[in-house]
């Protein structure tokens, strides 16, 4: 069961973090708002009442992120930029030089270290300002975020050759918009919503990655995408057509809603357009729920991504279940019921499974249903709920199995596999969960003034994973081939008493 083998040499090993979850300095050098710093001022909306505003202090501890990395030896570095630290009203009429300045020696420091930046454009931390226009519920952000998009090109392209437009743009929609768990906390129509958000999100997508096709890709020969999230789904009973279908349909709902578009035809999934026309209709409604592209938008979005980022953490059993009318929502839309298997082992905070074998068949999945591109795994990791796990044995096990099936998906199945990126570089701030989750490869001591960060067991792991550019078979289990010398002695033997006759 399990295999060994190693990854092409140009394969990407990375660490990743997010500007929000690990910079601090909130209100430092003249750094904007944004919609999480203001969110997480409110007590009650995260665990604990903690808040990001020092979080790992990076915006202040530079050198030591850079000595982490060098440690670890990573390949790439994958981080977001803060868009209101680089321009605090969100527009371009107010560029801090502070936080331009900042993101000018992380960028440098790690080039010069010969790691590649993978930055992300947007990784949920909205400008307060743009949030009090409308936020992505306004298609002005369309304009504003290539705005954006296109300084950064301009100031950091010359070094950053690994674009991200946006992080998890589904947690954006749903989270944001549909569940209402995260900010703006929209949640009175969750049946619309989502869907005209992430209408919007594809189109600010389409308009930045031409920016970058049209001003900036033949000078500075870089790739741009965007990092999407999805767990593997497995049908509760194989043998069943309407669990199997149950379990595309989550897999074209949640990865589809984005991928699709982009690396297919410009347009929505047939499943999604299907279900949630039917189901307006039977609301009699004059039209679907779920947005239309004109053919103009449906060719302006398709191809507009280089590579095929995503994030994954976990697997899920689903089976089949017809939801009734109801006021509807995004979740009611995919008629769909998940079952968990309570023998896998999960995360004791954020109850994620840890089933490495569904990475495989996910990566599967997304060569078969994408034709085999490139193919980028941006975030894998696993969260404890403790304040000190440096002898974190469970961690290791966790990326032995997930990249050995990764591994296999490369070896054995001909997946184009090019770059697998842990989450993350050090323990951070965990979004509604505060600092209890504690994903990183190195601990953060968050009681600490000083933020003192210590390597974990798993760090040291990963860095032998990726000297040894993967899990070779160790030479003492290695076959020998080889021959004896010419007069070397081969016989059998027998003893009397086994081979006399009664």
């Amino acid at each position: 069961m399990y295999f060994y083998g190693t990854f092409p040499n140009d394969f990407t090993w990375g660490v990743s973090s997010s500007a929000y979850q690990i910079e601090g300095g909130w209100d430092e050098d003249g750094k904007g708002p944004s919609i999480w710093d203001n969110f997480t001022h409110i007590p009650g909306n995260v665990k604990n009442n903690e808040t990001g505003d020092i979080a790992c202090d990076s915006y202040n501890k530079l050198a030591a992120d850079l000595y982490m990395l060098t440690a670890l030896r990573v390949k790439s570095y994958r981080f977001s930029l803060s868009w209101s630290r680089i321009f605090p009203s969100g527009r371009n009429d107010s560029i801090n030089s502070h936080g331009v300045d900042y993101y000018n020696r992380l960028i440098s420091g790690l080039t010069a270290r010969n790691i590649t930046p993978m930055v992300t454009l947007y990784h949920w931390d909205l400008p307060q300002a743009l949030q009090d226009i409308g936020g992505w519920e306004n298609n002005l952000l369309i304009e504003l975020f290539d705005s954006f998009a296109d300084f950064c090109f301009q100031t950091f392209g010359d070094r950053v050759k690994f674009w991200m437009t946006f992080n998890e743009p589904f947690v954006i929609a749903w989270a944001g918009y549909g569940l209402g768990q995260f900010p703006p906390n929209v949640k009175d129509n969750p049946g619309h919503t989502p869907y005209k958000i992430t209408h919007t999100l594809l189109k600010a997508h389409a308009r930045v990655y031409h920016t970058y096709d049209r001003k900036y890709r033949v000078s500075q020969k870089g790739v741009i995408s965007l990092s999407l999230n999805i767990e593997w789904v497995e049908p509760k009973t194989l043998d069943d057509p309407r669990d199997v279908e149950a379990a595309d349909r989550y897999l074209q709902f949640m990865l589809g809603w984005f991928a699709h578009p982009i690396f297919k035809n410009g347009d929505y999934p047939e499943a999604m357009k299907w279900t949630v026309g039917n189901r307006s209709e039977l609301q009699n409604l004059p039209s679907s729920r779920l947005p239309a592209f004109t053919a103009e938008e449906r060719e302006y979005i398709r191809g507009t991504a280089d590579v095929f980022c995503f994030n994954t953490y976990t697997s899920k059993i689903i089976k089949h279940k017809t939801t009734r009318l109801k006021p509807f929502s995004y979740e009611d839309d995919q008629e769909r019921l998940e079952e968990v298997d309570s023998s896998w082992p999960t995360s004791a905070i954020t109850g994620m499974r840890a089933v490495a074998w569904g990475l495989r068949r996910l990566l599967n999945w997304i060569k078969e249903e994408y034709g085999n591109p490139p193919i980028y795994v941006t975030e894998n990791g696993v969260g404890t709920q403790t304040k000190s796990d440096v002898d974190d044995m469970n961690r290791i096990f966790y990326y032995k199995t997930y990249i050995d099936e990764a591994l296999k998906a490369y070896k054995l199945d001909g997946v184009n596999l090019r770059g697998y990126v842990a989450w993350s570089l050090m323990d951070n701030f965990e979004w509604l969960y505060g600092y209890s989750a504690r994903f990183g490869l190195h601990q953060v001591d968050f009681e600490n003034p000083n933020r003192p960060r210590t390597p974990k067991r798993s760090a040291v792991y990963y860095a032998e994973v990726i000297r040894n550019n993967g899990i070779p078979l160790p030479k003492e289990d290695e076959f020998l081939y080889g021959e004896f010398p010419k007069n070397f002695s081969w016989s059998v033997a027998t003893a009397a008493y086994q081979v006399r006759r009664s």
